[in-house]
Order: C-alpha cells, then structure tokens, then sequence
C-alpha cells in the first residue's frame, strides 16, 4: 500500500485498492475523459462515412484518428483538465483538446467539425454507458462468474451429502448440502441469463433530444437513422426519444439486475456464515492471520462477512442511483451529472465482495461428523414420511398422531420411532417400509 492510498477518503482507492484498481481504466476521471475523446473521435469518423460534403477530401485513415484515443494518457487527461480551468465545462476542454490535436496533425480545416451539431449530453450518455459496460463485462461479470464456478464445484462435491434443513430456524425434512448450495447457482444463472437481454442506453440526438442543429445544417440527411447506426456500432442502443439527457430507465434496469445479484450473494453469506456458526464448516486456518486481539482461539468468518458488508454497500448506491437518475426537471437537470460519477462505486464494492467471496468458499472445510451428528438426534424430521405414507394407507388421522408423538417436548430418537412404528395398526409390509425411512435417508430427489 503505498502514500497514496493510506490518505485516500473513500477504501475504495484506500484500504481496497488493490481489488478494484482493474476499475481505474473505466470510472477514474481519467477513464471518462478518455472514453469522451473516444465517442468524439468515433462520431467524426462517422461524420467522414456519410460523408459530409465538406469532409470528403478528409485525408488520413480512421485508424489514424483512433490513435488518438489509443494513445490517451493520464498526461493528455492532465491538458484536458487544465482547459477545463478556463472553460468550466468539461466537455467543451475534450472539444478543444481535440481540435489542438487535429491543428498537431495538420488537420486544422476540419476541426470545426468535432463535435458538430451536438451537446455535451450526447457524448456524456455514450460515454458513460460504453465505461459502464466494459467494466461489467471485461472485469466485473467475469468475477463473479469465479465465483459462480466454485459454488456449482461445491454443489458437485457435495451433492451426495444429507443435512438437516432448517426452515424458521427449526429442524425441517433433510436435505443434501450440494443441493443447497446449486441453489444459489441457479439463482445466479438466472439472473446471469436476464442480464444478457438488458441493453445499454445511450442518448444521441442534439440539445433537446431533436437533432433541430443537424437538420438544419444538412436536412437531406436522415440524421435519426445515422444515430441509430452510430450508436449501435459502439455496442450500444439508442434511446429515443429523449429530452437533452437519456430518461436512464434502462440503465436503472441493469442496476436492478445488479442489486438481485448482490441480494443473492448476500443470502450466500448469511447461510454460510449460520452453517460455520453451527459448525456444519470449519475454516482453513491462514498462518500469521488473527481472528482476535482477545481471543487467541477465534477463527471468524470475517471472509463472507466482508462480502455481506459491501453488498449491502453496493446496493445502497445501485438503489439511489436507479431510482434518483430517471428523474429530471423538464428537458434536463443538472443532477444527474455529478450523480453518474459514481456509477463505478457499486461496481468496485461489489469487486470487492467477489474478492472476499472467492477467498471465503475456498477456506470452507465440510464437517461431515457434525452434520451427521444434527441428524441423528432429529428423528423427529421423518415425521412427514410416516404421516404421509399412513395417510396413503388411510390410517385414521395421521397427522394429529404423528403430532402427539413429537411434541411431548421430549427428544425423539430412532428407539422412540421404532417403537412407535410398531405400535401402529398396519400391515407388516407398511411396517418395514416405514423402518427403511431414516433423517439420513429421507432426502427426496
């Protein structure tokens, strides 16, 4: 850790740094500078493809432009940001470090038209949605499918494993533990699978949202259509129709994905957190690692705990943020600016989580001897097999009988059920079928 992050305000870039720095390239300053030299780089190319009359004798490849968002530096951010001291708006610094860029290049004659006929809201809302989305699929999708990976592993290795299920906290019928943790993988999928069909917004249409400049420079020219193209040639959709800002609702509707994800991941970690509590799990014990300043004996499970924490962090701000962004006063509000600006904040605490979560599940050591142990003194649980098999039988009220046999408040063992069984009323053969069922075994499919 160096000085810098020692003195950083948020743990992001401080005590976390090193788990989210792959986000840097994506939400820093620098990342959303740089991705606004890429959308205006790529609309004057777009410009060039019509072409404009005016930029047909345009004379270097498109290649040559794309080198200078290639080539973008934290240094050429720094030219930027001083521009801005002068300007106060930061769009308009990306606007005039560009057209500096085209005089260096002696393109100077064309330069009037970067940025033609657009707002600053038209590049902002391609921008920030082309961040949002490689982040999430170059960096953030790929964790958690890590994470993914080790649940269906320990689905699979575990999937022959009876338990004791709980349901209100109470003994319930037996489950198996590989099956408990596929379904949490299925949840997960699922939500993976929904995902996929989101689209990321993008708003490209002019001060108001009507393209009114283009038309009246060029109104031969289909200009809705020529948006629609270039805004999905960057893997994005066009919002339409808009004010001067996208109205965000599909951008809300991956930050809800997102949140379901996370909720997910949460109930993953409390359960995980209950079953080492009841130590269904023991922990791997880390050399050198203290579980406590007090108690030399402590392993806690500080991992899933981590996970839980910065979840609920990220979900905080993904609720905000889906429900502040689609709402704006008239035809645009500032609001929304300063607000997008921490669109990477949810995506580094849920970073961080995956980070905790991948660390947690491989220090988990399965404690098949205690398991077996919570079995075996709950017989009481194969009270639905027998009442079940009694009412198929059409033995007279089985389930208020079942119910006098296990709520005496006494402990139910296998003698208790034994004797009870062989005091029914039913054939032999109903006997021996009802001997076969154990907490064990009584696992359904």
């Amino acid at each position: 850790m160096d000085i810098g992050s020692l003195t950083s305000v948020s743990p992001i870039d401080g005590r976390y740094s090193g788990k989210t720095e792959s986000l840097r390239g994506y939400f820093s300053e620098y990342a959303l500078i740089k991705y606004r030299v890429k959308v205006e780089v790529e609309y004057f190319i777009a410009l060039c493809g019509i072409p404009l009359p005016q930029l047909k004798d345009f004379p270097i490849p498109a290649d040559s432009l794309r080198s200078i968002c290639d080539g973008f530096t934290p240094e050429e951010a720094l030219k930027v940001k001083e521009t801005e001291k002068t300007t106060n708006h930061d769009v308009k610094a990306v606007e005039y470090y560009l057209k500096g860029k085209f005089k260096e290049m002696g393109l100077g004659k064309w330069a009037e038209f970067i940025h033609f006929g657009l707002t600053s809201q038209d590049i902002n809302n391609t921008a920030q949605p082309l961040m949002l989305k490689d982040a999430l699929e170059q960096v953030y999708i790929p964790e958690l499918k890590k994470v993914l990976d080790i649940i269906e592993s320990d689905a699979a290795l575990w999937k022959d494993v009876p338990m004791l299920a709980r349901t209100h906290g109470q003994p319930a019928s037996p489950t198996r533990m590989g099956k408990e943790f596929n379904v949490f993988a299925s949840r997960i999928e699922e939500q993976l699978r929904q995902f996929s069909l989101l689209t990321y917004p993008a708003k490209f249409g002019g001060a108001t949202g009507n393209m009114n400049a283009h038309k009246a420079a060029y109104p031969g020219i289909d200009w809705p259509a020529f948006a629609d193209t270039f805004v999905a040639g960057l893997g994005l959709k066009r919002s339409f129709p808009t004010t001067q800002i996208d109205h965000y609702d599909n951008l809300a509707s991956i930050f809800d994905c997102l949140r379901r994800i996370n909720t997910i991941l949460i109930d993953l970690c409390r359960d995980i957190w209950t079953y080492i509590s009841m130590e269904y799990f023991h922990q791997k014990v880390v050399s050198g690692e203290v579980g406590s300043s007090a108690m030399p004996h402590k392993v806690n499970p500080i991992d899933f705990e981590n996970a839980e924490g910065n979840l609920e962090m990220a979900n905080a701000v993904l609720t905000f943020l889906s429900l502040k962004l689609p709402i704006s006063r008239l035809q645009r509000d500032l609001t929304d600016s300063t607000v997008q600006r921490n669109n990477g904040v949810p995506v580094a605490h849920g970073l961080i989580a995956l980070a905790s979560l991948k660390k947690g599940l491989g220090k988990l050591i399965l404690n098949e001897s205690r398991i077996s142990d919570d079995l075996e003194k709950n017989w009481a649980v194969i009270a639905e097999a027998i009442q079940t098999i009694l009412r198929r039988e059409g033995y007279p009220n089985p389930y208020e009988t079942l119910k006098a046999l296990t709520r005496t408040g006494k402990a139910i063992d296998k003698i208790t059920i034994e004797d009870f069984i062989d005091s029914l009323s039913v054939s032999e053969q109903v006997k021996d079928e009802l001997r076969a069922l154990s907490p064990s075994s009584y696992v359904g499919f």
